[in-house]
């Protein structure tokens, strides 16, 4: 059967509506709806520093500093991350750069993770202290949960396989240092 493209567009708009009729109407309202989202994750705001260690393929421990800086962006309606860890001699070894935003249609956040080459989008869940999210690898998944409470960030990343013991491969412990106006300070003037 063969359709006027008017008619499935408006097919098409029809299945669709349950998915519109979730969302607040206008862009203001979705905008309003995500700021008060996002504040839930303002606890995440500033600069933090400390210890850090991953278990690396061969079983040996390599241990860093790692530093996490975390604000605002577009008038606090997303949060953007950036990791970076250093070794014992002042070299990077370690950087990734994330945003979390929020769905209004479908109430859920998002983590947008740049890490090592990888990119991906995942689940970000709040918990009572902090956020957990997890990266879907093949049968394993590797999860990871952040306590975060009285100046305090700690994260553990753990790889999960079907009906074994989650393995450890990573932890870090760090304390706020301080405010940031990253990313949304030193913004280009106009002029």
């Amino acid at each position: 059967m063969k359709l006027f493209p008017s008619v499935s567009i408006a097919l098409t708009l029809l299945a669709s509506a349950p998915a519109f009729s979730q969302a607040p109407d206008s862009p203001a309202q979705r905008i309003a709806v995500q700021r008060e989202a996002m504040s839930k994750l303002s606890f995440l705001d500033g600069q933090w520093r400390g210890p850090a260690s991953t278990i690396l393929p061969n079983g040996s421990k390599h241990e860093i500093t790692q530093t996490e800086r975390a604000g605002p962006f577009l008038d606090g309606a997303i949060r953007v991350i950036e990791g970076k860890g250093y070794d014992s001699d002042g070299k990077v070894s370690f950087n990734a750069l994330a945003t979390v935003s929020f769905n209004a249609a479908t109430g859920t956040y998002t983590i947008h993770s740049h890490a090592m080459g990888y990119v991906g989008d995942y689940t970000l869940k709040l918990t009572g202290d902090g956020f957990s999210w997890e990266i879907p690898a093949g049968p394993m998944t590797i999860r990871y949960v952040a306590t975060i409470k009285d100046g305090s960030w700690r994260e553990v990343g753990e790889r999960i396989m079907p009906g074994k013991e989650a393995v450890r491969f990573f932890e870090m412990h760090l304390k706020r240092i301080g405010d940031t106006t990253w990313p949304a300070g030193g913004a280009v003037s106009p002029k």
